[in-house]
């Protein structure tokens, strides 16, 4: 099940009448913004109903619990994650590149609890923030694959690279919103450099995958 799918999956079916789901998505809005810098454990439903300015009963009609609120948010933060990446086709490569890893770094930046909530996987072995992090490793290596060679559907080699690389820059991302020595475009840049070795690594091991133009080296 990929992230828009999820999204989908956990909408009220049963109040899915075009006003309830309006108010769902103002909630849903109202979430992203008090837990953009703040971790789940801080905010407590009384304090979110406050802050928000509805009653709790509101928030556990639409979404049962604080577990499901909380979801409901990091998915629909991510799904404009990988919209956003997966857009952008008209776009030459390294344009698209640049475009993809800068608003992955904005998200990370803008919405620092929630990123890290995704990357380390919840709280303890948390299934459903799992999926979602697999999701979007999964969707970003889809799009990097699709700009380096033309195909979303690669074999092994070239997608345990790319796999790699965005486990990388998950790490790498992790340490950046903790200290943000580095602008973001600088930060871009060098995880547009560290991709461009991990596509010339594919070739070596498998000249059916040619690392494309931009990340060749000049001679």
């Amino acid at each position: 099940m990929n992230i828009s799918q999820q999204r989908d999956a956990s909408r009220p079916r049963a109040r899915g009448t075009e006003r309830s789901l309006a108010r769902r998505a103002e909630l849903i809005a109202i979430g992203r913004r008090l837990f953009a810098d703040t971790s789940y454990d801080a905010l407590s439903m009384d304090d979110i109903a406050r802050q928000a300015h509805v009653a709790k009963g509101l928030i556990y009609y639409y979404f049962q619990s604080k577990r499901g609120y909380y979801l409901a948010i990091i998915r629909d933060s991510v799904a404009d994650l990988v919209s956003f990446a997966a857009s952008g086709m008209e776009l030459p490569q390294v344009d698209r590149v640049h475009r993809t890893i800068d608003g992955y770094l904005r998200f990370a930046e803008h919405h620092q609890a929630a990123y890290r909530t995704i990357v380390s996987g919840g709280v303890g072995f948390d299934t459903e923030v799992h999926a979602i992090r697999d999701g979007v490793r999964e969707a970003i290596v889809a799009t990097i694959a699709e700009g380096a060679y033309g195909r979303s559907d690669i074999p092994a080699l070239p997608r345990m690279s790319l796999l790699s690389w965005v486990c990388s820059v998950e790490g790498a991302t992790l340490d950046w919103i903790d200290r943000p020595e580095l602008s973001r475009e600088t930060m871009r840049d060098l995880l547009v450099k560290t991709l461009g070795g991990a596509l010339r690594a594919v070739e070596e091991l498998d000249a059916a995958f040619p690392a494309p133009k931009p990340a060749r080296r000049d001679p």
